[in-house]
């Protein structure tokens, strides 16, 4: 199936900002508006080990989806850099549930990502988390994340049996190859994924441009929507010559997020 391509950029309208949001483990205070504080969660890894998630409740009113988003962190970066706080918080704003959660590595302060199987099980456990999250019970569920985050959940997904139980995947900056290398993609275990995809996606990414990312989702059977971060790097974030601000990105992608998951419950 063909991916859809739309891309954001400064010519495009921005929703008028409704989070400033500050967050952090040693003082959790939101300024977005209808947004509470999130709930702070231990997650059992195992029986000897637990990592904290942070449960964002979507503000309270019609526009509440009925949906959580799993959303992990990259390797560089928790659940309280400024990303993730402020992907969760604009998200849980629009109307989604959001509960984003730490790697055990970044957990216990280690600079180094766990093994792959040790990502994957700490990631099925924050699922299992949200799933039993009493505000977030009945609700559909899709996973993603940040870079290495989304490469996780993606990999999740591709699991036989792993389609009855999530309902999408939302990609933010999916590392499709190392930096400089582009034969070494990150994408075999795609074709297995059942699931809707959205690939929300730089166009000056290091780890892969929306172009490259094109020319090989091409080909999967699964529906896929690709938006184009025009000038966006890695984290999304434009060029200094960009006339769009970080704020008005995040506020575009929000949008685009919610209206995909909106799509898909419908």
């Amino acid at each position: 199936m063909s991916a859809s391509i739309y891309h954001i950029d400064s010519k495009q309208p921005v929703t008028k900002a409704v989070t400033s949001t500050v967050w952090n483990d040693r003082s959790l205070k939101s300024t977005a508006r209808g947004v509470d504080v999130p709930d702070r969660i231990s997650v059992d890894v195992s029986e000897r080990e637990q990592v904290t998630a942070l449960a964002y409740r979507a503000a309270d009113g019609e526009g509440r989806v009925g949906a959580t988003v799993v959303l992990a962190h990259g390797a560089g970066a928790g659940q309280s850099s400024p990303f993730m706080v402020r992907m969760a918080g604009g998200l849980a704003s629009r109307g989604l549930d959001v509960l984003t959660f730490n790697f055990a590595y970044t957990e216990h302060r280690r600079r180094l990502p766990d093994r792959t199987e040790k990502l994957e099980t700490c990631y099925r456990a924050a699922i299992a988390a949200a799933r039993s999250h009493a505000p977030f019970e009945g609700n559909a569920v899709f996973i993603g994340g940040k870079s290495m985050g989304g490469r996780i959940a993606s990999q999740l997904a591709a699991a036989e049996g792993a389609a009855r139980d999530i309902q999408g995947l939302i990609f933010l900056g999916y590392p499709l190859h190392p930096p400089g290398k582009p034969d070494q993609l990150r994408a075999a275990h795609l074709p297995n994924i059942r699931v809707p995809m959205l690939f929300v996606q730089g166009s000056r990414d290091p780890f892969g441009t929306a172009a490259e990312l094109h020319s090989v989702l091409d080909g999967l059977s699964a529906h896929v929507t690709v938006h184009v971060v025009e000038k966006g790097g890695h984290s999304l974030t434009p060029s200094k010559a960009s006339p769009i601000s970080v704020d008005q990105i995040s506020q575009q992608v929000q949008d685009t997020i919610v209206q995909w998951v909106k799509e898909i419950c419908a």
